[in-house]
């Protein structure tokens, strides 16, 4: 790189969506989580605001933030209920109607299938703004939504964690990320203390928790990300040092 140039950083802001937040009624646990991840990405969460379920409120946000980040994320009302309007909201600030997306309804119709079937109630989940891509959830039917440089993701952590997931290495600007795996025989919730100190202990990187049910045993697969090789490395290696040491059982490539 000529000297006297700057690396060129890429941006995010986050709108959490949501009258219980506001209120206090619940904790907001995907500033954090969300922030985690981008840095793991290479890319700098500047903004977040948090606003209530109107329309107004969630376009003024959502227009005024994606026009000067490269990303915008959302969290919050995407869910069944008359309540959740951040499909309809998000799709007014862009300028565009709001379609049920082919796939989202395949999706919903598997994960309902043995759940009651799919109601027209539950199919509101499969709304989006037209034009918009999806994000896979593997936790639960509801599919999350990319439309143009907004990410729109559940209000629950561990399904926007799921999601997370998914969109894990593919955002441009990012860094590429590498993951190493632990392995170990032990019920993930054991071991969640630990497992939050190891990654707070190790900067830019992130650790998921994969459990499993196999052979009797439950265990899981603990995956390490970053986008510094040297980093993810040492952050494992911590990690099965800890789990041996308090005489779990590890696999170092994962079970």
């Amino acid at each position: 790189m000529p000297t006297g140039m700057s690396e060129r950083i890429w941006t995010a802001a986050l709108v959490v969506i949501g009258d219980e937040i506001l209120s206090g009624r619940t904790q907001d646990k995907n500033v954090a989580q969300i922030a985690t991840w981008l840095n793991v990405q290479g890319i700098r969460l500047v903004e977040v605001r948090v606003v209530a379920d109107r329309t107004a409120a969630i376009v003024e946000a959502v227009n005024s933030l994606r026009a000067r980040n490269d990303y915008l994320f959302t969290t919050g009302g995407i869910g069944p209920t008359h309540d959740d309007i951040t499909v309809d909201a998000i799709s007014e600030a862009l300028g565009v109607g709001v379609v049920h997306h082919p796939r989202a309804m395949e999706a919903l119709e598997r994960y309902y299938a043995t759940r009651g079937g799919l109601t027209e109630v539950r199919a509101r989940m499969a709304r989006v703004p037209d034009g918009a891509t999806l994000i896979d959830n593997r936790v639960s039917g509801a599919p999350g939504i990319r439309v143009g440089n907004v990410f729109i993701m559940a209000g629950v952590p561990n399904i926007t964690a799921g999601m997370l997931d998914t969109l894990t290495g593919t955002l441009e600007g990012g860094r590429p990320v590498v993951s190493r795996t632990v392995g170990c025989w032990v019920a993930e919730s054991e071991v969640a203390d630990l497992l939050a100190r190891t990654e707070r202990a190790h900067e830019g990187v992130s650790v998921g928790s994969y459990p499993f049910f196999r052979d009797g045993r439950v265990g899981a697969n603990f995956v390490v990300r970053s986008a510094d090789p040297a980093a993810a490395d040492a952050c494992a290696a911590d990690l099965a040092r800890t789990l041996e040491a308090e005489g779990r059982e590890v696999a170092g490539e994962g079970i």
